[in-house]
């Protein structure tokens, strides 16, 4: 039988990292939609997303993406964040949107274009020690158009050389979150296609370096939970990118295409022993049509929800039917634990906590939306550009 209390406990523990990008205009390479009140500043990012954890009460830490987010002072940031009840979380590089690395960044042929990719993830490190941060994070959108464009070979030899000077330079604490994604922007070949590149190279590194998984950025069919159980074996979950798709990378809604697979997900989460590890939980979203704030609120609470049914699993009795050859039985049981309605569950957990059981409602009634509206008048609005 599940223990309530504990599962309750459990989830009352939960941390859900929100991106500071989800709350600026963002949204597909078509069309970025703007919307009134989105934030101009880093500032105004962190206090949207003090307000997500103040309903939710489970979204302490906020993601930074540098240059998105460059200030002249990230410790004055940092406290920023902490005055409103927040703390910075994962820095986020960016190597994809300089001119300079249209043929690739740490994988570029050019040692100079190799130099300068480097050295930004190198200050990277950097803010991380301003801000207290423990993980950068990387993505690389490295890669070829076309067969013999470059040496593949010799691409991931200056890749392991790039990441060899980094992880050199982090800090007691501090760990490299290496991303991976198997085609997009580069069609050909791809330098971190899948997990398995980005373990090989996280093996090389050392402890300190971990793999992230995104849930877009797979093929279709892809079995996501299988990478989550093996990574979680051999100690190398660095930690989540929430988002959901239908397509490819579409950066929708955590659980919106596939609640299902949400929740398979954070049952080998639970299994493994990553939800009381130091598996980071981040959202990776971008909110084109729909209202920012909300949107993240809901992302956060469809995570706490598959996570309430993952602790709901009999885990006695599943052993049982998997030892027994009950293949019937032994997928009931998790059926059983998926189809149970959580939210009830949920809002008990929320009212133990002191907040609302609703946190859409809650932050409706905050006038938080009213209030950015009328103030954030002029200047220009944060987004990615597109």
């Amino acid at each position: 039988m599940t223990d309530l209390a504990a599962v309750k406990a459990a989830l009352k523990s939960q941390a859900v990292e929100t991106p500071s990008w989800a709350y600026g205009n963002s949204g597909t390479r078509f069309k970025v939609f703007a919307r009134d009140g989105v934030p101009r500043t880093p500032r105004e990012k962190l206090a949207d997303a003090a307000q997500v954890h103040t309903v939710t009460g489970v979204a302490p830490t906020v993601a930074l993406h540098i240059p998105w987010d460059q200030v002249d002072d990230y410790a004055a940031l940092a406290q920023y964040a902490d005055e409103r009840g927040v703390r910075l979380g994962a820095i986020n590089s960016n190597t994809f949107q300089d001119d300079a690395y249209r043929l690739g960044s740490v994988c570029h042929p050019d040692a100079a274009v190799r130099r300068k990719a480097v050295d930004h993830l190198l200050a990277c490190v950097d803010i991380m020690d301003a801000t207290g941060s423990t993980d950068l994070k990387l993505w690389f959108a490295d890669g070829t158009n076309y067969p013999g464009q470059d040496d593949i070979r010799a691409r991931q030899d200056r890749l392991a050389e790039g990441l060899a000077e980094v992880y050199e330079r982090l800090g007691e604490g501090q760990r490299m979150l290496l991303e991976y994604k198997f085609f997009e922007p580069a069609f050909y070949t791809t330098d971190v296609p899948d997990w398995g590149t980005a373990y090989a190279h996280c093996l090389k590194l050392g402890d300190q370096a971990q793999v992230v998984v995104d849930t877009g950025h797979h093929a279709p069919g892809t079995n996501i939970e299988f990478i989550v159980a093996t990574l979680l074996r051999e100690r190398k979950l660095g930690g989540f990118d929430f988002n959901s798709r239908f397509y490819a990378d579409d950066d929708l809604m955590v659980g919106a295409a596939d609640p299902f697979q949400l929740f398979r997900i954070m049952y080998e989460v639970v299994r493994g022993g990553g939800f009381t590890s130091d598996v980071a939980f981040m959202l990776d979203q971008c909110h084109n049509i729909e209202a920012k704030i909300p949107a993240v609120i809901r992302s956060v609470m469809n995570v706490q929800e598959a996570t309430a049914k993952a602790l709901l699993v009999d885990g006695e009795a599943l052993a049982v039917a998997q030892r027994a050859g009950d293949v019937l039985g032994a997928n009931a049981v998790l059926m059983d634990a998926y189809n149970t309605d959580v939210r009830p569950l949920l809002g008990d957990v929320r009212e133990e906590m002191g907040l609302d059981p609703d946190p859409i409602a809650a932050y409706r009634r905050s006038g938080w939306q009213q209030r950015i509206v009328a103030e954030r008048v002029g200047g220009a609005q944060a987004g990615w550009g597109a």
